[in-house]
């Protein structure tokens, strides 16, 4: 009979896990999968050819766990990116190769830059040993970009990369959310090295930024309101990037203050525009009760807002009476544009509760007598009407255009992308956003062509969902080329274009402010739409008719592929209201105050005189 043999601690206890030896291309994509990306959006290139192949082989060994999207252009990628990051909350994965891979990208970086979308940018680099020799298909990715992106990295050592992909997770996700940029070169790439997870590294960085906002400065800003006759709360993007938690918050906080709530462009859907709280879209397309309740309060708690120029008007006729209380997580936008008297550095989220918690502490009530005569005044404004516009006739206004989109779109699961001009514009005023994340525009760069694009990311981010791009039919033409994405990709979504053929915002500002001239501003050769769409392998629907209007849009909602809907709109339509620039918020120009301009155009597109 044998003994049975003890075993001892030493053989029982589990051995350390050994780092695995992964090359550089390995680690991005092992770091994309641990950091629980999904889909990513690029077009390969001999710099980046490493990765694809990594990848290529990840999908071999494990299944479509990371999914990549070819687009057909690297400013499609960085804007696909940004409609999957701003309709989820989760940041957005670019990854192009070097040179003008990477400078394509820029345009949508800068825009994610302006408008705080969180983005991860992956751009291959020539090897090590040719950086400044001008090599083929070389930039100084890092260099250009400094300016346009929150963090950007250069990766010499592929012991550094697993440290600097999941430190830029970080970055672009904390605090004011942003692009982060991972120039890699091809050498790199090749390396072998320890890879690490987001659990095991030690960031190199000290950044931390405050979430919580200071307790007498919140405790100081609830006296403020508390003490306010004509209060009102001017929210922005920061609010949404704050999460769904904090529009709860806005609405819930609203409520005990008695106060009407403004939304900044990027802000729409913050506050449901359902609330009778909600005077609308403050700014230069913004309703006149907006604007004037701005410029008459006596109090403006500004949320997740920055105070930019296409909000304020003239800053020194900016509010003339009134205490300004800014929140803000982003510290450099505090006193940036306007002086406040309460600066909060927080989260909106965060801070919105403690305001909620210290106004229901102090035992802070509204002076209710002051906000009856304050709404009475807001009434008063409201009353002006200033969205109506001339209905009938034989042609389709845009706005009701808009309005039967809303109407037949509301009780869906829908999301709303836009490119840039009077369109979108129109679309802020006529889309009633009810809930944040379903509103995805380029607010502060203002980019032609990131409206389809977007529209893309929304919808592999929301597959079952509609998703509908408001166009023009000069910004469409940005980035066409991305249905040939949405067709390979069997993405439904659905382009709806105001056909007015003229660059409509360039026409009425050359209209209102240049004397009529309209120089280079009618798009004289448009392509036929329809054709267009089929020769992509998408459906095109026309419509011209109002009587059909209807019929049409619901014809585009029941296609199950992606449409292009050429809406021809009436073609001189100027959207109002507007404050010209250089004017003061209470200077807007009215739908009423334009009938003696005499500004009529033909068919053609000719001005007749």
């Amino acid at each position: 009979m044998t003994a049975q043999k003890t075993a001892s601690p030493a053989a029982t206890a589990p051995a350390a896990a050994l780092p695995e030896h992964l090359t550089g291309a390995e680690m991005v994509v092992r770091a994309l999968v641990d950091q629980g990306v999904e889909v990513m959006f690029g077009y390969p290139g001999g710099a980046v050819l490493p990765i694809y192949d990594a990848l290529f082989q990840d999908n071999e060994a494990h299944g479509p766990r990371l999914r990549h999207i070819l687009v057909r252009h690297e400013q499609g990628a960085a804007h696909a990116a940004e409609g999957y990051a701003r309709s989820t909350g989760k940041p957005g994965v670019v990854l192009v190769t070097s040179g003008p891979g990477a400078t394509n990208a820029i345009t949508g970086i800068v825009d994610a830059l302006m408008d705080s979308i969180p983005m991860v940018v992956l751009t291959g680099q020539v090897p090590t040993h040719l950086i400044g020799t001008d090599a083929f298909q070389e930039a100084d990715t890092v260099g250009i970009t400094r300016a346009c992106t929150k963090h950007n990295y250069l990766v010499k050592d592929v012991r550094d990369l697993p440290r600097i992909l999941h430190e830029a997770f970080h970055i672009a996700t904390s605090g004011r959310p942003g692009p982060v940029l991972i120039d890699i070169p091809k050498d790199v790439q090749f390396s072998r090295g320890d890879y690490q997870g987001p659990d095991e590294v030690v960031f190199g960085h000290g950044y931390a930024p405050r979430t919580k906002g200071d307790p007498a400065r919140v405790a100081e800003a609830a006296r403020l309101i508390a003490g306010a006759r004509k209060p009102i709360f001017y929210t922005g993007g920061g609010v949404i990037n704050a999460g769904p938690r904090a529009s709860a918050l806005l609405r819930e906080f609203a409520a005990l203050t008695g106060a009407p709530v403004t939304s900044t462009l990027m802000g729409l859907g913050a506050f449901p525009a359902a609330d009778p709280a909600w005077l609308g879209m403050v700014g230069m397309h913004g309703t006149f009760e907006a604007n004037n309740a701005m410029h008459d309060c006596d109090v403006m708690v500004c949320v997740g807002a920055r105070f930019d120029d296409r909000v304020t008007g003239r800053l020194d006729a900016f509010s003339p009476g009134s205490k300004k209380i800014h929140i803000d997580i982003d510290a450099s936008s505090i006193n940036k544009n306007v002086r406040v008297d309460v600066g909060i550095v927080g989260d909106a989220a965060s801070v919105l509760e403690d305001l909620i918690a210290a106004w229901k502490a102090d035992g802070h009530r509204p002076n209710r007598q002051a906000l009856d005569d304050w709404w009475r005044q807001i009434d008063g404004w409201r009353a002006v009407q200033c969205l109506r516009y001339a209905r009938g006739g034989q042609t389709i206004k845009p706005q009701l255009a808009i309005e039967r989109l809303y109407a037949l779109t509301r009780d869906r699961d829908t999301y709303i992308t836009t490119e840039v001009g009077q369109h979108q514009m129109w679309a802020a005023q006529f889309y009633r956003f009810q809930e944040p994340n379903r509103w995805m525009t380029s607010g502060g760069l203002g980019t032609m062509g990131y409206g389809l694009p977007a529209a893309l990311g929304v919808q592999l981010a929301h597959p079952g969902s509609l998703v509908v791009d408001i166009a023009g039919e000069a910004s469409i033409q940005m980035c066409i080329q991305e249905m040939s994405t949405a067709v390979q990709y069997d993405l439904p979504v659905k382009i709806f274009i105001l056909n007015n053929e003229w660059m409509g915002m360039v026409r009425q500002w050359q209209e209102l402010l240049h004397g009529q001239r309209y120089s280079h501003s009618y798009s004289e050769s448009l392509p036929d739409f329809v054709k267009l769409a089929e020769a992509y392998g998408a459906r095109g629907i026309r419509c011209s008719d109002p009587a059909e209007l209807d019929a049409k849009i619901q014809e585009i909602i029941d296609h199950p592929g992606p449409v292009i809907f050429d809406c021809r709109v009436e073609k001189a339509e100027n959207c109002l209201p507007m404050i010209p620039s250089g004017k003061a918020h209470n200077e807007m120009i009215l739908p009423e105050e334009l009938e003696n301009l005499g500004s009529v155009i033909d068919d053609a597109g000719r001005k007749l005189v």
